[in-house]
């Protein structure tokens, strides 16, 4: 039989020799598998071994230990200062992804200073954070702005809440909840502080202070203890004698006895007071 192709024609294969359509699927069908193993590997590697690179990635549990550690450092950043510590704030139901909710927790911290000395605290706030934050103020809206970084996706916040009060805060942005955030501590007693004040403004010791509590940098604890103590009064000078003045505003006296801070705030129809032990000393 001749050797030679016919025109038109395409040559025979044979019987032991794949046709060339189905050499081409079998190494696409290889290449895929690879590059699936490949994929696998990589993201098992990545899941072992690489830090989260978006906050969607971290828990809420894990985040909190990071902004309380972070409110820490506030507290040590505003020594000398008249502050107190304020309760988390929770919002449940933000939006991780579109399909998943989530949890936010902000912390943080308010300080009363002298009217028009809200941008000299943040710039002294700024200037006593660690460097790895990046901290900065700029004028926003026409007030003060501290921003800052805290790191594993936490945002540091100061702002200007009202005349001569600074809020400074720390949080998380919406997480994935794993965790439920508790942090009042019940039964503890208001303290000699708080107690003598009471005592100065003729007032009942509450039964149940709020308190608050935070690490320090160097591994001590930072609290503030705060009660609610009826109608705001008319005047705040029985606390004068108690220690030394830190703020004295018609709406508010800060002083400061040992290492305490106690602060009176009488902005709303009911006088607050709190009991504030920092991380210095």
């Amino acid at each position: 039989m001749s050797g030679a192709v016919q025109a038109g024609y395409a040559p025979p294969t044979r019987p032991d020799q794949p046709a060339p359509g189905r050499r081409r699927l079998r190494w696409l069908v290889a290449a895929a598998v690879a590059w699936a193993v490949l994929l696998a590997g990589l993201t098992w590697w990545s899941v072992r071994h690489d830090p989260p690179t978006v906050k969607e990635q971290r828990s809420l549990g894990q985040a909190i230990p990071v902004v309380a550690g972070a409110v820490g450092r506030l507290v040590a950043a505003v020594d000398g200062e008249a502050w107190e510590l304020t309760p988390a704030q929770v919002r449940r139901g933000c939006r991780v992804t579109p399909l998943a909710d989530g949890t936010a927790l902000t912390q943080g911290l308010d300080v009363l200073v002298a009217a028009g000395g809200e941008q000299a605290l943040l710039e002294r706030v700024a200037q006593r954070l660690p460097a790895d934050w990046r901290a900065g103020v700029h004028v926003e809206s026409g007030r003060p702005r501290l921003r800052a970084d805290a790191g594993e996706f936490v945002a540091v916040d100061g702002r200007v809440v009202a005349d001569g009060r600074v809020r400074l805060s720390a949080g998380t942005g919406c997480r994935p909840a794993d965790t439920e955030y508790a942090e009042l501590l019940p039964g503890q007693a208001v303290g000699p502080e708080l107690a003598a004040a009471l005592r100065a403004l003729g007032r009942a010791e509450p039964p149940v202070p709020e308190v608050v509590v935070v690490p320090c940098p160097a591994g001590k604890a930072a609290q503030t203890i705060s009660v609610v103590a009826g109608a705001t009064p008319a005047s705040l000078a029985p606390l004068r004698p108690l220690g030394a003045a830190v703020v004295d505003r018609p709406d508010g006296y800060a002083y400061r006895t040992g290492r305490v801070v106690v602060l009176a705030d009488t902005t709303g129809d009911q006088l607050r007071l709190a009991a504030s032990t920092g991380c210095a000393g």
